[in-house]
């Protein structure tokens, strides 16, 4: 494929920190054939016994995860998404008339799977990616950190400087509310008592209780525990 480059593979300056020959790499379903996977903190590279391969950056990689669900796949393997467009399906190939008729707001998304020959590799493999995926960390995360407002300065307030914040009890701040707000109050808690009284069943996960009786007499029967695709998984951003 086009996007495959010949490029030295990476070295202990890089930041090596796993090497697995005999993987095979897979993209958006497409073999692109068996070469060596390198786990650097710099970057994921993958490259063939001729030397082209490619490279993924690590703020562009959204999730990576050890997949041993046969249905998804029907090896054993580590996959790798990413927030780019790769090969016939990258950003450079695609023409004008498409670009206007795409969604601005859908985020270009390619799929990796690295197939080591050696399956009990994968966890060895997961682990190098969370150590170097955790060097990397998103910038946004970071800023999301920041607190903007402004600060109480707590010795001016003491020396009667600056507006001292109001303060309300539960039964004043009830008071100061409009019909409109009490209507609303009212309705958030009665919401709030009843989702404390349900029980949740999220994510294929459930209450203690395999049966729970209802008010209204109907009787929910304990589901299984559906294994999901992904063992482990890391979302990294």
């Amino acid at each position: 494929m086009s996007f495959l480059k010949s490029f030295p593979p990476p070295a202990s300056e890089d930041g090596l920190r796993l090497q697995q020959p005999d993987t095979e790499a897979v993209m958006n379903g497409k073999g692109l054939g068996t070469g060596t996977l390198y786990i650097a903190e710099s970057r994921l590279s993958w490259l063939d016994g001729s030397g082209l391969g490619f490279s993924l950056e690590y703020p562009s990689i959204s999730l990576h995860a050890v997949s041993r669900d046969p249905n998804a796949y029907p090896r054993e393997h580590l996959y790798v998404m990413v927030n780019t467009r790769f090969g016939e399906e990258s950003k450079d190939s695609l023409s004008d008339e498409d670009e206007e008729d795409g969604d601005e707001d859908v985020e270009p998304i390619t799929e990796f799977r690295f197939v080591p020959s050696d399956k009990s590799a994968l966890e060895a493999m997961f682990t190098a990616m969370c150590e170097c995926q955790a060097l990397h960390p998103d910038p946004e995360d970071e800023d999301s950190d920041d607190y903007d407002g402004e600060e109480y300065d707590v010795d001016a307030h003491e020396q009667g400087q600056g507006d001292i914040p109001t303060f309300y009890t539960y039964e004043e701040g009830l008071s100061h509310l409009t019909a409109e707000g009490q209507a609303t109050l009212e309705r958030l808690e009665g919401m709030l008592s009843q989702s404390v009284s349900s029980q949740y069943n999220m994510a294929g996960v459930r209450t203690d209780d395999s049966v729970r009786d209802y008010e209204d007499g109907m009787e929910v029967d304990a589901a299984p525990t559906v294994a999901g695709q992904f063992e482990d998984a890391d979302v990294d951003h």
